[in-house]
């Protein structure tokens, strides 16, 4: 019986409701969930929801999140044993580390971690999300350059923000983290944007490395996709 509470299952109804059910679609921001559900071994169940109007602001998808973005869960298990609804890739990626004890460590280390994963989610997607927008989708119509040039200024000073972190370290917080499954999804969409060359991503030589090393992992491989598109 799946937990009372969540009328989105009426939509995308859940085969197995013991395990976490996730609602996303493969953006950057929607394979950071399912990258880090492989990373830590939770047995969970996806869900396509694309991002067309029909499917992120039907009354199903709204039920779970009211600000009709993906990605979205249900974890049937959570706090004291009840079920709970989350929405905002980070606060997911905090959710599942803190009840895994995997990828975020205890102590200061947990900030750092933190600390990078906030930067992730106030800075970096936000910016090169509009970078997207103005620089491949309909943005780029416009015929004003001050949209784009802000952007592109933007997002080469954030690059440079991450490159100089990276020097001497194979991940940003020090070791593997949900910061890493945050981050790393952003930079390789620039390669979707077209964006790699204005941005000029082959003067931070570490970033290129980071990218590699993070693709490289089994669990990246096979969450990266998912769902299919």
């Amino acid at each position: 019986m799946f937990p009372e509470g969540f009328p989105i299952n009426a939509r995308w109804p859940a085969e197995n409701p013991e395990v976490i059910q996730l609602y996303s679609f493969p953006t950057p921001n929607g394979v950071k969930v399912s990258i880090a559900l492989e990373e830590m071994g939770l047995p969970y169940e996806a869900h396509k929801v694309t991002l067309a109007d029909a499917d992120v602001k039907s009354p199903e998808f709204l039920s779970l999140n009211p600000n009709n973005k993906i990605p979205a869960i249900i974890d049937p298990n959570g706090p004291d044993g009840k079920p709970i609804g989350l929405f905002e890739s980070g606060a997911i990626l905090v959710y599942l580390a803190e009840k895994t004890g995997k990828l975020m460590p205890q102590g200061a280390g947990k900030y750092e971690v933190q600390k990078w994963l906030f930067w992730q989610m106030g800075g970096l997607g936000p910016m090169l999300g509009q970078l997207g927008f103005f620089y491949k989708f309909a943005g780029a119509e416009i015929e004003d350059p001050r949209p784009r040039e802000r952007y592109i200024n933007e997002g080469k000073r954030l690059l440079g923000v991450l490159n100089g972190a990276l020097g001497g370290r194979d991940w940003v917080a020090g070791e593997y983290s949900i910061a890493d499954i945050a981050i790393a999804p952003w930079l390789n969409g620039l390669e979707f944007y077209g964006a790699r060359e204005v941005l000029e991503w082959d003067s931070f030589r570490n970033l290129q490395p980071y990218l590699d090393r993070f693709y490289a992992r089994p669990a990246v491989e096979r969450g990266k996709n998912i769902p299919a598109r």
